[in-house]
């Protein structure tokens, strides 16, 4: 699995080449476009940042999940500029890429449920919101159709 540092580097440039007309673009009224796609990433980094902080300092936590639709939406990612949710996602997946990289190593070990979910451990939280990057990366390629 690379380190979440690795995926910003390795897939900040196409984000940066999109047009606003690539970004914006929806398959569907229902289909998030890119836009959206890319602040979903910055509102789950949002909440896995607290989650990451927490479990850090405290072990067999439960915490709240959120409704990734009313992010989205009440986020009106839509409407922004491209070129400025790049570097907001890029600034701060570095920042949420410094902190899974100076968990304190005891840490990890640590459970918590979010939501609904069964109990997982802190480093499965912080290699799952790589791998749950990732898949959305994916996602804002294809519907760019890059």
């Amino acid at each position: 699995m690379p380190e979440l540092a690795q995926v910003i580097t390795e897939h900040l440039p196409y984000l940066q080449d999109l047009t606003e007309e690539q970004a914006a673009r929806k398959p569907t009224p229902d289909v998030w476009s890119a836009k959206e796609i890319l602040g979903h990433l910055i509102d789950s980094g949002v909440n896995n940042h607290a989650r990451f902080v927490l479990s850090s300092v405290q072990d067999d936590l439960h915490l709240s999940g959120y409704n990734q639709n009313d992010w989205v939406s009440v986020g009106a990612w839509q409407e922004r500029h491209w070129a400025d949710l790049v570097a907001l996602w890029a600034t701060y997946q570095g920042q949420l890429a410094h902190i899974i990289a100076h968990l304190p190593p005891a840490s990890l070990a640590h459970s918590l449920r979010i939501g609904e979910s069964e109990r997982l451990t802190l480093s499965f939280v912080a290699e799952d919101y790589v791998r749950h990057q990732l898949h959305h990366l994916a996602q804002i390629r294809e519907r760019a159709g890059v």
